[in-house]
């Protein structure tokens, strides 16, 4: 954790530097000569490429930690239960748990089956432990950086109908003994349901019977990586045919707050107009979303004070910042071109992500035998929707 904090101050100064070097070679025009802009770029290089080891040393840290937590649970007396309302039964079982990643395994036997009736799915599938389902929340949570700003929930059947208020009552001045004026608010519903997301996971025999290779730390990690993946791509620009209702999307996704003059460009007073579109009491846990390649273009911006907006965190699990707001990337944020929107900002927790409860894993035995492997096939299903627009604001660029 010191090369981390020791990395994140190096970051600082070297971007103090930057801006300092920036200061003192604009010219009266307010640009950069080529070879002044070649130098700043370069700084300004090196600071991305602290950003990027700092993230992996975190990850880093966050693995091993992981693997250092004990394989084993220590044997030590316990009080047994006279009524065993303790003992968890059904997928939270331990019997369920270890017949489940026997089964994975391929270890057929008819107490396995047995014991696994309880999960059994229609499809032939089987809904994960619940010990395991967490683990596998907890991953995704790692991988997409949707599932730590929105509103998670889990249901269990059928659509989630979710009341909003769509306009809202007035007081009046009145009269005395005057007849006081009706004003009611006015509610709509929003629905979400559940799509489907699948992906396939083969695994070579040698490697499943190997009692050392950890299968279901492979199994989480491959399935957060790809859900995770499609997931946020899916809660960015998805159109809600066929997966959920994406933050970008025309219909149903955030306001746009701000029309950038350009169709390359985005300036101070834009980024201002859209921190300022958004109402007050949802900037107070507002965040700032967009691509590394619109952070490189808004880093120069200073504010009318003469600070820079952008701004490096030096604290450990500190973001950085743009006018104290914090500020994440994404790769499937567009990048600044004619007609994209390049920066959203807003409250996320307005963006509800549906969990339909229970995933399912299928083994495929035959699928690939020839080519002595073992597939996994992993389901989930899930929908996500901005329930109140209001919530998120766009900057989009000047269309060509």
């Amino acid at each position: 954790m010191s090369k981390i904090l020791e990395l994140r101050e190096k970051r600082a100064k070297a971007w103090e530097a930057a801006k300092a070097f920036l200061d003192s070679k604009r010219g009266s025009d307010g640009l950069l000569s080529p070879e002044d802009t070649a130098t700043y770029e370069k700084m300004e290089a090196d600071v991305i490429a602290l950003g990027k080891e700092i993230e992996r040393l975190e990850r880093q840290a966050a693995i091993d930690l992981e693997l250092s937590k004990p394989l084993n649970v220590p044997i030590t007396d316990k009080p047994t239960s006279i009524s065993g309302n303790n003992e968890k039964t059904g997928r939270a079982s331990d019997e369920y748990r270890q017949s489940f990643w026997n089964m994975m395994r391929g270890r057929r036997k008819y107490d396995v089956h047995n014991a696994l009736q309880v999960g059994e799915d229609t499809e032939g599938g089987y809904l994960v432990p619940d010990e395991f389902e967490r683990t596998l929340v907890e991953a995704l949570e790692e991988e997409n950086i949707f599932r730590q700003i929105a509103n998670v929930i889990t249901t269990s059947s059928g659509d989630k109908k979710i009341p909003v208020v769509a306009s809202k009552g007035t007081a009046s001045w009145v009269d005395e003994e005057g007849q006081i004026p009706e004003s009611d608010d006015s509610f709509a519903q929003v629905s979400i349901g559940a799509y489907k997301l699948a992906t396939m996971i083969k695994v070579s025999e040698e490697l499943l019977n190997d009692s050392v290779f950890n299968l279901e730390q492979y199994i989480a990690k491959e399935f957060a990586r790809r859900i995770g993946a499609k997931e946020e791509e899916a809660f960015f620009i998805g159109d809600g045919s066929g997966k959920p209702t994406g933050i970008l999307a025309d219909n149903g996704g955030g306001e746009v707050g701000v029309t950038a003059a350009s169709a390359t460009a985005i300036t101070l007073d834009e980024i201002m107009d859209l921190f300022y579109s958004l109402k007050s009491p949802y900037r107070r846990n507002a965040v700032f979303i967009m691509n590394d390649s619109t952070i490189k273009a808004i880093r120069k911006l200073k504010d009318n004070n003469g600070q820079y907006l952008w701004q490096p965190s030096v604290t450990a699990g500190t973001p950085d910042t743009i006018l104290n707001r914090p500020v994440k990337t994404s790769a499937f944020m567009p990048t600044i071109a004619a007609g994209a929107k390049t920066i959203v900002f807003g409250d996320f927790s307005y963006y509800w992500v549906a969990d339909r409860q229970g995933r399912v894993f299928k083994r495929l035995n035959e699928l690939y035998a020839a080519t002595g492997q073992v597939g996994f096939m992993a389901t989930q299903r899930v929908d996500g929707k901005l329930v109140l627009a209001e919530a998120v604001k766009i900057l989009q660029q000047k269309s060509a």
